[in-house]
């Protein structure tokens, strides 16, 4: 198979991509064409249909279709003039190929999540978190095989859980330096803060905003799930469960952001920072990663508002 992540200007390709999105838009001139957006599991490309003849088959939204096109560079980023489009068969493609993965070892992650849990000293905190990542099969799958986002950081296969690991480990890290912080809130925080996310996104390969998702989004329904979970154990302490719902609903930091609450606790702020920079490193490791130039400048990257450089000196 070709994979995006090898695409070369010029490259002539025949192959088959799942197709994440698709725009029926209009030249100056009003002609009509296509705007798609091809996945496989190493990216994405956006792609060009400019003449619409008899070679474009019929297909929408989220199928696999194989492409004839020639891959050409705009604007700095490489994108594929598509000649010809059908529908992709089954059997012609496996759909392991079409679905991003982490890098990271799931397996490997779910234990760190496992033994954080053990380490938690306060009985009734451990015994959610073990009611919840631990003996709710549902919600232990879902976990594992989610994306952390439709498209902005952590966006693949396994992206949740890398996500959650990686911003509680910084917690963890932050929780030995500075005083007055509830070491066993913090880390159970930052786990918990985007559990919300396996009910707001739907699975591979769609992961597309579900309705609810679209309706509550997983803040609240991260918050709505803590609450009705640490209801069920008896005698959870209800500022236990305040607290614990704050940092959830304040881990976006500031109301513009989407955050109900702004940090009101050193957990929920320490918790904020630490998702807001792994989030951000995604981003800029993204940026490096999609790189194919030899210059010392990749390119303005959206997400993160900059031009992003490589730290190469001669």
């Amino acid at each position: 198979m070709h994979y995006i992540e090898d695409f070369k200007e010029s490259d002539h390709v025949v192959d088959h991509y799942l197709c994440k999105q698709k725009q029926t838009l209009k030249t100056r001139s009003g002609k009509n064409y296509l705007s798609l957006r091809l996945q496989d599991k190493t990216g994405y490309i956006d792609a060009k249909v400019w003449e619409m003849s008899n070679d474009i088959h019929n297909f929408e939204e989220n199928d696999f279709i194989k492409v004839d096109g020639v891959v050409l560079t705009y604007q700095n980023d490489l994108q594929l003039k598509v000649n010809k489009i059908r529908k992709s068969v089954e059997g012609e493609y496996d759909p392991s190929n079409y679905i991003p993965r982490t890098e990271k070892d799931i397996d490997a992650l779910m234990r760190i999540v496992t033994e954080t849990i053990k380490s938690v000293s306060i009985g009734c905190l451990k015994q959610l978190m073990e009611n919840i990542f631990l003996k709710n099969p549902e919600i232990n799958a879902a976990f594992q095989r989610h994306s952390a986002a439709k498209n902005m950081h952590h966006n693949y296969l396994g992206g949740l859980i890398e996500h959650t690991v990686s911003v509680m480990q910084i917690c963890e890290f932050m929780s030995g330096r500075h005083k007055f912080i509830n070491r066993d809130l913090l880390v159970c925080s930052a786990l918990l803060h985007d559990i919300g996310k396996i009910y707001e996104l739907s699975d591979f390969p769609d992961n597309e905003y579900t309705d609810d998702g679209q309706l509550l989004g997983h803040i609240m329904m991260g918050a709505d799930l803590v609450k009705r979970e640490s209801d069920k154990i008896p005698d959870f302490p209800h500022q236990l469960q305040s607290l614990l719902v704050h940092s959830i609903l304040a881990h976006h930091g500031e109301f513009e952001y989407g955050s109900p609450k702004r940090p009101n606790t050193i957990e929920a702020y320490i918790l904020h920072c630490a998702d807001n920079m792994d989030a951000k490193i995604k981003m800029f490791e993204d940026s490096l990663s999609s790189s194919s130039g030899s210059g010392k400048w990749v390119g303005f990257n959206r997400m993160i508002d900059r031009n992003v450089r490589k730290s190469q000196f001669d």
